[in-house]
């Protein structure tokens, strides 16, 4: 292995290594159409980068807060569930975590808090998902923050003081003055370790006359652990001796908590403090106090969002950083009291002994001997011919492809065997290889996939900022048209009454007809979670009146009403026919109808993967919808998989059946190549499944 660094790749290092194999098979469980790929890098130059300062607090599970650069995966914190701004606190484990070095910013909010983040971080504001970084215009063009914006959170983390000997007397006063133990084995524990500073006195039993901030945060404790409780978001002490509930409404004035006082019908003598203030002044209280009993100290169900904190600037620090980043369960967690949203898990690099995080960006494997080993497996006698697909991991024509220049020699390997191939891809650099794509074509199928949902630019702009236009993927589409390779195009994602009327899908289709679009599938918005929350906000914020109706729409799940794909279904067909883009007429332009697991949609043909009849994507007339497996896994851009089935035996011969073995179908014709838009799990592992799968997940 050979590890070299250019200076147009600055901060990246190149690991050239000479595989001994790059012929990937795709495990039987990932259920995609297609069962070989290639992926001549490892990593990605593209480098998108969230993270956070390390010493930046992260609410844990059990109230308390712990810096960033501590986590561990495995670690129990809090996350959040809901819909927009409002959220409440969930357990989540940390499945990843990782450091990077990027350029850093100060973010400067009016409470007097500090936090410094990465540029491409992200924080939940009162109007959405904003990146620290940002522009109104240009490529750059995303939401971010801005000086006014509100943050959306729970308030300002204390810092939880030291453990001195005075918080250790005013613990034990607070929970053994009304003569013994608490009943919770976490307070007794505690109490048991500080006895012995105190030797055989028992002056702390002692209120003092006037006590030390120290001593009144460890008494706020104890009798929190003896006497108070955390429950419907309301946090209370109780006691009925007066000495105790006046020490202790001092103790909550001297640290300004808002408190309401009330009385016990059954115990005239008991009086009760309940915390005023909502989320924010329980989780200060926690912080400041740092009371033993886990269980009085949990959060899960916490109404989050009730505090704004406004944002007064945001400023390069002139530096690059070492910065922190997890993968949650949840997609998110509380920052220093704030929504903070986490990066997906790229775990597809873990195998290789580098990290999720920055090897994940910096690390980049380069197979240089690929296009020579792949030649090589190709012409094994058991090779049989079945169809590649790229792009199915990692970009093979992300910027670093400009360097080595390994994919030409990659499709020349493959057309040269008679091995049809797919691409799927991002990156620009394919039309460098659009010549050589052509005269491949010549010999085997091959088939380039582009996503184009609509052509409303400014509702583009608003929707997918930073992504080509739509005017740029038609002109994509003619190119690849020209050089005579076969193009389909996912319409997708379909936004209800949005995106799907006749008059907005009637031009699309006659775009992508004039452009040389050689299939289509039309596919109706899929939220996942993660995508559902920035959606349902977006959609707020600019369609409200529409809120009510997508409630309705997708109030099972991720999957849209059935009854809405059978109506859309009924829409699409007559105008695929109309432009000529009906199966049924065009055995070569194929479109889609496939419902989630388990379903079926009337008069809709439902294809199926060999003999396990797993439902499969983009195969009937109408509208297509992935499948619910993993995310991003059975979203197919409208390409066969009939190119990756085993042959049917009760499919007689001369009807478009694909021969595995010449990429043809039995009258000769060339068949089409299969779905690049999936996953290929490599190596067989969950974790890899799940990484990739997120990387192709369309929205």
């Amino acid at each position: 292995m050979r590890s070299v660094r250019v200076p147009e790749f600055d901060g990246v290092t190149f690991h050239e290594v000479r595989a001994r194999s790059v012929l990937n098979r795709v495990p039987e469980a990932s259920q995609v159409p297609f069962r070989w790929s290639v992926n001549p890098y490892r990593g990605c130059s593209h480098a998108c980068t969230y993270c956070l300062e390390g010493d930046t607090p992260v609410l844990m599970a059990d109230g308390r807060a712990k810096p960033i650069a501590e986590l561990r995966a495995g670690d129990r914190i809090m996350g959040t569930r809901g819909h927009g701004v409002a959220r409440r606190l969930v357990p989540t484990e940390v499945l990843a975590h990782w450091t990077t070095v990027r350029e850093a910013y100060r973010i400067s909010l009016d409470d007097g808090t500090r936090i410094v983040a990465g540029p491409d971080h992200r924080f939940l504001s009162s109007r959405g998902w904003k990146y620290v970084t940002g522009s109104r215009l240009g490529r750059a063009q995303r939401p971010h923050l801005e000086a006014g914006a509100e943050l959306v959170g729970g308030g300002r983390f204390m810092r939880t003081p030291d453990d001195t000997l005075g918080y250790r007397a005013g613990y034990l006063c607070g929970m053994l003055r009304s003569g013994g133990f608490a009943a919770e084995a976490d307070a007794a524990a505690r109490a048991l370790a500080y006895l012995p500073d105190f030797g055989s006195s028992v002056g702390f039993m002692r209120i003092p006359k006037e006590p030390d901030a120290h001593w009144s945060r460890g008494f706020l404790a104890g009798l929190f652990d003896l006497a108070g409780g955390y429950r419907r978001g309301i946090l209370s002490i109780a006691h009925d001796e007066t000495e105790v509930v006046d020490t202790l409404f001092v103790a909550l004035d001297r640290f300004s908590f808002g408190y309401e006082t009330v009385g016990h019908r059954q115990h005239p003598g008991r009086r009760q403090a309940r915390l005023t203030g909502g989320t924010g002044e329980v989780l200060r209280f926690l912080h400041l106090v740092d009371p033993a009993v886990e269980w009085k100290r949990s959060l899960d169900g916490t109404v989050i969002g009730g505090v704004r904190r406004t944002v007064t600037s945001v400023a390069s620090l002139g530096m690059e950083l070492p910065l922190f980043d997890i993968t949650t369960g949840t997609g998110d967690f509380v920052a220093d009291g704030m929504v903070s949203h986490n990066c997906f898990a790229r775990n597809t690099h873990k195998y290789l002994d580098f990290d999720a995080g920055r090897d994940f960006d910096t690390q980049v494997v380069v197979k240089v001997n690929a296009p020579e080993v792949l030649a090589a497996q190709l012409k094994r006698p058991s090779w049989q011919r079945e169809p590649v697909a790229m792009g199915t991991n990692t970009d093979p024509y992300q910027r670093v492809e400009g360097r080595y220049r390994l994919m030409p020699g990659i499709i020349r390997a493959l057309a040269d065997s008679g091995t049809p191939l797919s691409i799927l891809t991002k990156g620009t650099m394919l039309s460098r290889d659009l010549p050589l794509l052509e005269s491949a074509g010549k010999d085997v199928p091959v088939h380039l996939a582009v996503s184009l949902a609509l052509l409303d630019r400014d509702l583009q702009r608003r929707l997918e900022p930073g992504t080509p236009s739509p005017r740029a993927r038609l002109d994509l589409i003619r190119k690849a048209a020209a050089s005579g390779l076969p193009c389909s195009v996912m319409v997708a994602p379909v936004l209800p009454y949005l995106t799907d009327s006749v008059e907005a899908l009637d031009p699309l289709l006659a775009a992508l007809v004039e452009a040389g679009a050689t299939s289509v599938t039309v596919l109706p918005l899929h939220l996942r979670p993660g995508a559902r929350e920035w959606f349902a906000e977006w959609l707020k914020r600019t369609y409200p009146e529409l809120v009510p109706r997508y409630r309705r729409l997708y109030a099972r799940g991720s999957y849209v009403d059935r009854g809405y794909r059978e109506r859309l279904a009924a829409r699409v067909g007559p105008l695929l026919r109309r432009h000529g883009l009906d199966p049924r007429r065009r055995n070569e332009h194929r479109t889609g109808v496939a419902d989630p697991p388990g379903t079926g949609t009337p008069g809709v043909p439902v294809q199926r993967m060999g003999e396990r009849a797993a439902e499969s994507p983009g195969l009937s007339p109408g509208v297509a919808e992935p499948l619910g497996r993993s995310p991003g896994v059975g979203e197919s851009p409208g390409l066969s998989p009939r190119a990756a089935e085993p042959p049917d035996p009760k499919r007689k011969a001369g009807s478009g059946q694909l021969s595995l073995r010449t990429g043809r179908t039995a009258s000769g014709q060339a068949a089409p190549s299969p779905g690049a838009g999936n996953t290929a799990a490599e190596p067989p592992d969950a974790e890899q499944k799940t990484g990739e799968a997120e990387q192709l997940r369309l929205l």
